[in-house]
């Protein structure tokens, strides 16, 4: 739970900047596998050039998928 508190807190700083490589987090619902619901952005500054932004969005979707219960799809998307 701490982990997802982090990676939460550090997506909302993160939002504060905006760049051409950011991604955004989405999950399914519970109640339609087809619906998309935004979580979160991830597009710190310095993270254009070496993928930063990309893999913090499949971690938080690695740890949020990875909770015990969890019946919904998380992925991340490249923003546009």
């Amino acid at each position: 739970m701490k982990a997802i508190a982090t990676v939460l807190c550090l997506s909302l700083l993160s939002s504060c900047w905006s760049n051409d490589d950011s991604y955004s987090l989405f999950r399914s619902s519970a109640l339609d596998g087809s619906m998309r619901v935004y979580i979160a952005s991830f597009n710190a500054p310095d993270g254009a050039d070496d993928g930063y932004n990309k893999e913090n969005c499949a971690i938080a979707a690695q740890l949020f998928q990875s909770q015990p219960g969890v019946t919904v799809r998380y992925w991340c998307e490249k923003a546009k």
